[in-house]
């Protein structure tokens, strides 16, 4: 099994060789790959455990391969040890998996687009905030002229816009703990600018412990050197272990005014977005009134601020254009208002930090539908603030039947759970009135009644605008 020599050194060498894509999927990832080698003259063979109906949009997309080779329903350890490159999916471990133990060469989409592009890249990785930053940060980049593009995590396979980029073009990539695992030893992934968001528990039904997941997180900055830029959290325990480690300038964030001349930004008393330069000059990056609602994204969007900033662009043009950003599908989503209820979609909530700062975005108490599939989380943090909301309804699961008890242990009143989406926003239906805000927010995953967080998310809008229209 290698890493560091792929069976190509250019593009024009991958014609002719044997790629097994592991993994076809319904998110574009695997599907960006079967087309970046097929039409690089590649002999691909997907494989993938979902059958040929589940896969059906993935095959359909496709069509235009015709000697593309499909095993579906089970993998066969021919289809790796023959290969010449296989193609990992990031939700795949390699530690124990026989197939990919037994491939000569593995490389990930990400690994393939950082080997072939010149692109400078801004990296985000993190708990909490990574796709509403990345997504800011390509907003703001996008206003003020660049020719920007944005890929990674967000559900984008960076393979899609690769033939469009050179080395003026900057690349934003989120990155899950599992893409940078995918990265590790390569030496390919070297961002100019590297932020990681807020770090807490996550994904510990894969990892064990904080431990691992936390080294897969420091990937981002391991071959950053004093050129690179490193934004680090000065609110947390994680960010001066960063800022330690990292070969990279050190910048700071926070969400309140940084001590002395540290280089950094915050938010300032009036609810602005400040930033000081190394030379100890300080001047405003956001305004104080901004598109999208909650503390967390005014943080989110500072991180964004100040990353452009340091990307060169003018300091003084930068606030206005976050100022417009609209937010994304899927957190904190304001998607319909009917008889007076606004309602919203935050379906990317899969931790319960994140409801907890969904229920402190708004300046009244909210009507939260929550629960889901636990990950081996802690609930705390969602059961100590539930009784700010107005009332609760919760989605039946594993992790719901986790976070009851603690609801019934704080006095915090709620109905369910509801067998699915459909009882659930009747119910919240039924309980609201003019003037209430109603906030889908799992705080944990979504296995088991959908495909992904962002099917469990359009699956809640379809919902909602059918029982709205009764």
């Amino acid at each position: 099994m290698n890493f560091n020599s792929p069976p190509f050194r250019k593009r024009t060498d991958i014609a002719g060789l044997k790629v097994t894509i592991m993994g076809l999927g319904l998110n574009g990832g695997g599907l960006s790959s079967a087309r970046f080698f097929a039409s690089s003259g590649a002999k691909v063979t997907i494989t993938d455990k979902k059958s040929a109906a589940e896969l059906k949009p993935s095959i359909e997309a496709l069509s235009g391969f015709p000697d593309i080779r499909y095993v579906l329903g089970t993998h066969e350890i021919a289809d790796f040890r023959d290969a010449d490159l296989v193609i990992k999916n990031p939700g795949v471990k390699l530690e124990g998996n026989e197939y990919l133990q037994a491939s000569r060469s593995i490389e990930t989409d990400i690994s393939i687009f950082l080997r072939f592009s010149p692109s400078p890249i801004i990296a985000v990785t993190g708990s909490k905030g990574k796709s509403s930053t990345v997504s800011a940060l390509h907003f703001g980049l996008k206003e003020l002229g660049y020719k920007a593009f944005l890929g990674g995590n967000i559900t984008v396979s960076p393979l899609t816009f690769l033939d469009q980029t050179d080395g003026t073009t900057p690349v934003v990539l989120e990155l899950s703990s599992w893409q940078l695992a995918d990265l590790k030893d390569r030496k390919i992934l070297k961002p100019r600018i590297a932020i990681l968001t807020p770090v807490m528990s996550d994904h510990q039904n894969w990892y064990g412990g904080m431990e691992p997941y936390v080294a897969d997180k420091k990937l981002i900055y391991a071959d950053q050197d004093e050129k690179c830029h490193l934004l680090c959290n000065r609110d947390d325990d994680w960010g001066p272990i960063f800022a330690s480690e990292t070969g990279a300038q050190v910048h700071w964030y926070s969400s309140k005014p940084l001590e002395g001349t540290i280089p950094g930004a915050w938010i300032d008393d009036d609810g602005r977005g400040m930033m000081r330069l190394s030379s100890g000059k300080s001047f405003e990056i956001l305004p104080s009134h901004i598109a999208v609602p909650g503390s967390h994204m005014r943080q989110n969007l500072l991180n964004a601020a100040q990353a452009i900033a340091l990307f060169g662009a003018p300091p003084a043009s930068i606030g206005s254009a976050l100022a417009r950003f609209p937010g994304i599908v899927h957190r904190l989503e304001y998607f319909l208002e009917s008889d007076g209820v606004k309602w919203y979609n935050d379906s990317a909530a899969t931790i319960p930090e994140a409801v907890a700062a969904a229920i402190n975005s708004f300046d009244r108490p909210i009507i939260l539908l929550s629960g889901g599939t636990d990950k081996n989380l802690d609930f705390t943090p969602l059961a100590d603030v539930a009784g700010k909301t107005k009332k609760m309804f919760l989605l039946s699961g594993s992790g719901t039947d986790k976070l009851m008890p603690m609801l019934d242990e704080r006095n915090v009143p709620w109905e369910g759970p509801f067998a699915n989406l459909e009882s659930l926003v009747l119910a919240a239906k039924k309980a609201s009135s003019a003037g209430d805000i109603v906030v889908f927010s799992p705080g944990a995953t979504s296995f088991g009644m959908f495909a992904n967080e962002f099917d469990r998310g359009n699956k809640f809008r379809e919902t909602v605008a059918l029982i709205l229209q009764k």
